[in-house]
């Protein structure tokens, strides 16, 4: 009875068939192959990029988490549209399916054409897209014709887990990821007195910078480094070991040249100054793109957390530069900007003077965090403490007016390039102005702590940079035509009790400040160095090493560099502009800023960028004025990718009120007469 009234059993399912078996194959082989494009397109030049950039992650602050999050979704998410497309373009039929698929081999194959044709052909722009396009068509029709393809590119299937693990394990930020114990050794305490130390490294500042027509530091538009020059020593052939921040500021922690391109990481660099002052200093550091004090030595920086969205914002801007038909000098640098205090919610570090002159009083929130952070610290104490500070100022992006008001720029603005390379050089100065200031509040301040003449004081920069027309920036062509700039940088030291000024011209290389600062400090370590102290005899010969590279010098000779000529200011600046006849037209990109200006606030719009018809000629001369008083005469250049045609940058604060401001734009003509320009 119960087997009559038990419900019939269902049909075992079919087993599968052979045919849909090798649809599921045919399947997976088709994702196989769109993994091995994205691969090659997508997850292998980022990672590559970001990998040897271990400082990116550095600055971030990205945590080991942080950058295995970053590096999963660089390796699954980009395949993710497409495996979505081809499941979507199943329920068409196979034709179509078997169409679609092809469609975005071609498409991927087209952008590895325009990476491969940007690194191995002179065609740029339009034409590299035309031949990529060419390429895409002519492999699409390969892969549909020639199994072989196909069967190429699913065993390169592989590839994403292969660049993964060579970001993971053999690239310089595998360092950041999973850092090695660390076994620095820590110095001796010899015989002597073990002064305070205060030391600040800057960055991106060449010593021509500082230097006024007279070979000594402008102390009109550079009080505060004049300021140090007389109550310290002046080492005037101070030179750089690298034009870039991960291998130049180990140099200087460690004293040995770079020999191989190693994170600047402790775990890489595990005998360096924080290790060696750490067993009797108590340290206090403030780091910006390294870690070469171990968390056993030093706590943790104040600022907060960047966390995993910045980091897939930046790395998306890097993605879009590798993968442009256009060249793109792809540093991650560019995305290097310090924290306001205002930003970083942080307290003033003391009650601030009132200073007009700079209307630090009403723009202190403007000061970088980390500033801020080491000016607290600046106290003294009953045990001997390491105050270090590396602050990325003057370091673009350029973006403070010496009053330390801030401005807007665009991202993408070029700094090389008729006129543009001007522009840079200008807004490096006045960035460099507030740098001033800010050297000015860390010596007003040791003086009211009575840190001023116990302390050991140091201040340099890594590295310079080259604003020479055709070879701007700190490259190797920038060495060769301008290692004046990228190399030659300022270094002072102030010694415990110095009152006076002195220079000193011995041939001084940055690997001889580790060995400088412990025979100040009375501090023996047992590693090698290669650098001298100040205290040894100076080194024979004027030669110089440099590295573009580790472990691959370069010699620079030349001695203390001579400032560069700086061209006379347009007789128009500073002029005031009655009515004058209109005549032709103007964009201005942001004329909206000029109607509501708060200088109390901290931002101002010193910089104005926009075009003007392409019937005005190169070269023609504009004058910007704002209130009536001219600001700034700047050229009409070929437009840069973003389509400018001109850029004016207005430093003096002082051309502009509260409220709404008038923008005016003049055309000058061959008899110097101004013909204004309608605005749009």
């Amino acid at each position: 009875m119960a087997d009559t009234l038990a419900p019939p059993r269902s049909a075992p399912e079919a087993p599968a068939t052979p045919r849909r078996r090798r649809g599921w194959r045919h399947e997976a082989g088709r994702l196989l192959e769109v993994v091995a494009l994205v691969g090659l397109v997508v997850t292998q030049p980022l990672l590559d990029v970001l990998g040897r950039s271990p400082d990116f992650f550095l600055f971030h602050r990205a945590s080991p988490a942080d950058v295995l999050l970053l590096v999963a979704l660089v390796a699954i998410v980009p395949t993710v549209p497409f495996a979505l497309l081809g499941a979507v373009s199943l329920v068409a039929g196979r034709v179509v399916r078997a169409g679609v698929h092809t469609v975005l081999v071609g498409l991927l194959l087209a952008a590895l054409a325009v990476q491969v044709g940007r690194h191995g052909t002179p065609l740029r722009g339009v034409p590299l897209l035309l031949a990529a396009g060419v390429a895409g068509v002519a492999g699409a029709a390969a892969h549909r014709r020639w199994r072989v393809v196909g069967r190429v590119l699913r065993v390169a299937a592989v590839g994403p887990l292969v660049f993964v693990g060579l970001f993971l394990f053999a690239s310089p930020a595998s360092a950041v990821v999973l850092p090695r114990a660390h076994a620095g050794a820590a110095g001796v305490a010899g015989a002597g007195a073990h002064p305070p130390v205060v030391m600040i490294v800057l960055d991106e500042l060449p010593l021509v910078s500082l230097l006024g027509p007279d070979g000594k530091i402008d102390a009109t538009r550079y009080p505060h480094f004049a300021e140090l020059a007389a109550g310290s020593t002046w080492y005037r052939d101070a030179t750089g070991v690298s034009g870039w921040t991960p291998y130049a500021l180990p140099a200087m922690l460690t004293g040995r040249y770079p020999a191989e391109p190693f994170a600047p990481h402790y775990s890489q660099y595990p005998d360096n100054l924080f290790t060696a002052l750490g067993g009797l200093y108590e340290i206090k550091a403030e780091e910006s793109i390294t870690r070469l004090c171990p968390p056993s030595r030093c706590d943790q920086p104040v600022s907060p957390e960047q966390g995993l969205g910045v980091l897939v914002r930046e790395s998306g801007t890097l993605l879009r530069q590798v993968t442009a038909p256009v060249d793109s000098r792809v540093d991650p640098e560019d995305s290097y900007r310090e924290l306001t205090r205002a930003e970083a919610g942080l307290d003033a570090a003391e009650p601030v003077p009132d200073d007009p002159k700079f209307r630090w009083d009403t723009l202190d929130d403007n000061q970088p965090a980390r500033f801020t952070a080491f000016l607290a610290g600046l106290r003294p104490s009953s045990r001997p403490t390491l105050h270090f500070l590396h602050l990325l100022m003057p370091h673009s992006p350029w973006a403070y007016l010496p009053s330390g008001a801030h401005y807007a720029a665009p991202e993408d603005l070029p700094n090389d390039g008729a006129g543009w390379v001007d522009l840079a050089r200008q807004r490096h100065l006045a960035q460099l102005g507030y740098t001033d200031r800010l050297i000015g509040e860390t010596l007003r301040t040791l003086r009211a702590t009575g840190l001023y003449d116990k302390a050991l004081v140091l201040v340099t920069a890594d590295h310079g940079v080259s604003f020479r027309k055709d070879w701007q920036g700190r490259g190797m062509d920038a060495i060769n035509h301008a290692a004046d700039q990228v190399a030659w940088v300022p270094m002072f030291v102030k010694e415990p009790g110095q009152r006076t000024g002195r220079v000193d011209d011995r041939n001084w290389q940055h690997v001889d400040l580790l060995p400088t600062i412990l025979d100040e400090t009375h501090v023996r370590v047992p590693w090698r160095m290669d650098g001298r102290s100040a205290e040894q005899s100076p080194r024979a010969g004027a030669d110089k090493r440099f590295y573009d590279r580790p472990g691959q010098p370069v010699t620079i000779t030349g001695g203390v560099p001579s400032p560069p000529a700086t061209p006379a200011p347009d007789p128009l600046v500073g002029t005031r502009v009655g009515d004058r006849p209109a005549g032709g037209t103007a964009t201005v990109a942001n004329l909206d800023a000029f109607r509501a200006v708060d200088p109390a606030h901290g931002e101002l719009p010193a910089l104005v960028w926009g075009t003007v018809p392409a019937s005005v000629p190169d070269g023609t001369q504009l004058a910007v004025a704002v209130n009536g008083t001219v600001g700034a005469v700047v050229p009409v250049v070929p437009p840069d990718k973003g389509g400018r045609r001109f850029a004016a940058f207005l430093p003096d604060d002082r051309l502009f009120v509260s409220g709404a401001n008038r923008l005016d734009i003049y055309r000058i003509g061959a008899d110097s007469g101004l013909r204004r320009l309608a605005l749009s």
